[in-house]
């Protein structure tokens, strides 16, 4: 993959800003309409996973959950030798034991995995996952301060920010699972980001001590001197690692299928992030500073 001609990032990223503040607005209003659709890892309920040695459709299994007395709000997701359960409500042990009994009349090999969360366990998971995003988000800004500057902190979490709420938009919309694995993937995808940030940034800061910068026109020319050098490479990495989430993706088994399918489009974001709004961002934050000085100097 060759670059003859520069890119112009800086120039052009006013049309990738405003693509990225439409899918921001476009992601608040199916969040406010459409909520998440949380799993049971952060909402009270049942979730029975089993395993089977021969495949069982929904259709056999709808009867089993009537005659129960627990089919109301209960969502299956039938697989290959596999099938997932989740009740709204906690399972008593009653029913525990009649589900077991009758789904083993059709196959008598099938052995159980019920996991149960009360609404104190949602809660207390759901603050904790918060609160992992954000030690996480201050971490970086920590760092990045500490190593480079404040600018380019104040940037990286913006565009760590973008590519978090898009996946978790996408999710929205499609109406998919949102658990703790969700979350991992979420923290995967900020790390995967921000090293890809990093690179790019710490090009600018090498390039910026043998700069002359007299003009706006000198930094606009180390911005895209600086994304321009790292461009492959940023390419490159994300596409290592886009092809090997999808290949997981594509044939991974259930357990791992929405970790994979966040990884595919966190990556996308991300090395979009890094490279059209990242970068461009510091510069503009670097630009009002300059000019705050000409304008106390003038």
């Amino acid at each position: 993959m060759n670059f003859k001609k520069e890119i112009d990032f800086v120039h052009v990223s006013k049309y990738f800003y405003t693509v990225s503040i439409i899918l921001t607005i476009v992601g608040i209003i199916c969040l406010s309409v459409f909520g998440l659709n949380f799993g049971v890892d952060f909402r009270s309920g049942s979730n029975v996973d089993i395993t089977l040695s021969k495949s069982l459709t929904q259709s056999q299994i709808d009867p089993i959950l009537k005659k129960i007395g627990i089919d109301e709000g209960t969502s299956i997701t039938p697989g290959e030798k596999r099938m997932n359960i989740r009740f709204t409500e906690k399972l008593t042990e009653e029913h525990d034991n009649l589900l077991r009994t009758e789904i083993q009349k059709l196959d008598s090999a099938a052995s159980f995995e019920v996991n149960t969360v009360d609404t104190e366990m949602a809660k207390e998971l759901g603050k904790n996952a918060i609160y992992a995003v954000l030690l996480s988000f201050i971490g970086i800004v920590i760092y990045v301060s500490i190593r480079f500057e404040w600018r380019f902190a104040i940037a990286a979490i913006l565009s760590l920010i973008h590519d978090a709420f898009l996946v978790i938009t996408v999710f929205s919309i499609f109406r998919l699972e949102v658990d703790l694995i969700f979350i991992t993937a979420v923290l995967t995808i900020i790390g995967y980001s921000i090293n890809d940030t990093i690179v790019i940034f710490d090009r600018i800061r090498e390039n910026l001590r043998f700069a002359k910068l007299k003009t706006n026109e000198d930094l606009v020319h180390l911005v895209n001197k600086s994304v321009n050098q790292m461009l492959k490479r940023s390419i490159y990495t994300a596409l290592t690692v886009f092809i090997a989430a999808l290949f997981l993706f594509l044939f991974g088994g259930e357990s791992i299928k929405m970790f994979s399918f966040a990884m595919v489009i966190g990556l996308v974001f991300g090395a979009y992030s890094s490279i059209f709004i990242a970068s461009p961002f510091w510069f503009f934050l670097k630009t009002k500073e300059k000019n705050k000085k000409i304008g106390k100097t003038s």
